[in-house]
């Protein structure tokens, strides 16, 4: 009985260690400009969007947490958590963070897209990154944190924590509905033409690249993934369901506006 008390403590004491260097890397790679409003947080709505006493709900840069269960679905694994950690996050100030609102600073829902910092200036965003509670994601223009959200995310991908215990990764084949994905598969041809670039993918898939994006690409990088396997993530649209569909086309379009939305797999 006691070897595996000392077991069992010792798995903890590990698992301490590990969140604590998770902690302080994503600490390290995101920290909070000075001078940043603090702001008041009413309720965490969930995973990746808070309620403010102001009224403004504020949809979190740089990550996509699992949805809560809504109108009969179940909650995907770890929406539940990722919601209970935010809102352990946001506790943690006695309900109020630091906000530092993105460069485009409204979605199409009026919501409002920024960082959030801890009073003790963490960055909230890597911090679920860092725990697997969230997928990375960017979306221009608001790509700030790009580089230290891509660290967060890694280091809970390489250590299989949360989400990444059994990542939801598709191939073209399985994709049923739109939504948030991540894909991966082989490019099997690519196109440029006034739209931008289109990389054609097996069973009615295909990446797109609006030509207005097109700048933050390198497009001979782009060109070579013909012929090679690739990870894409982000919310693909079911063009069928939305009446554009032409003869011809790919069924399922996932656009980017991101280099760091697409990656060449070895």
């Amino acid at each position: 009985m006691a070897c595996i008390a000392l077991l069992k403590k010792a798995s903890l004491v590990g698992a301490f260690f590990v969140l604590g260097f998770q902690a302080s890397l994503a600490w390290a790679f995101c920290p909070a400009p000075k001078g940043l409003p603090e702001v008041k947080v009413q309720r965490v709505v969930d995973g990746d969007t808070l309620r403010l006493n102001d009224g403004r709900s504020v949809r979190l840069i740089g990550l996509n947490t699992p949805e809560l269960g809504r109108q009969g679905r179940s909650a995907e694994p770890f929406a539940e958590a990722a919601r209970a950690r935010l809102q352990a996050l946001v506790d943690q100030g006695s309900g109020r963070v630091l906000l530092q609102v993105g460069e485009q600073g409204k979605d199409h829902y009026g919501r409002t897209l920024a960082h959030a910092y801890g009073r003790d200036g963490r960055n909230l965003e890597a911090q679920l990154l860092s725990e697997g509670l969230a997928y990375f994601v960017a979306v221009a223009p608001n790509l700030a944190l790009v580089q230290c959200q891509q660290v967060a995310e890694r280091q809970a991908r390489e250590t299989r924590a949360g989400v990444w215990q059994r990542p939801a990764i598709k191939t073209p084949k399985q994709l049923k509905s739109g939504g948030f994905t991540l894909l991966q598969g082989r490019v099997e041809r690519v196109e440029r033409n006034r739209g931008g670039v289109w990389l054609e993918m097996a069973d009615g898939v295909v990446l797109h690249i609006a030509a207005r994006t097109l700048a933050r690409f390198d497009a001979s990088a782009l060109q070579a993934l013909e012929g090679r396997r690739v990870e894409a993530r982000g919310w693909v649209v079911d063009r069928a369901r939305r009446g554009g569909l032409r003869e011809g086309q790919a069924r399922w379009m996932l656009p980017l506006t991101a280099s760091a939305m697409l990656q060449a797999m070895p």
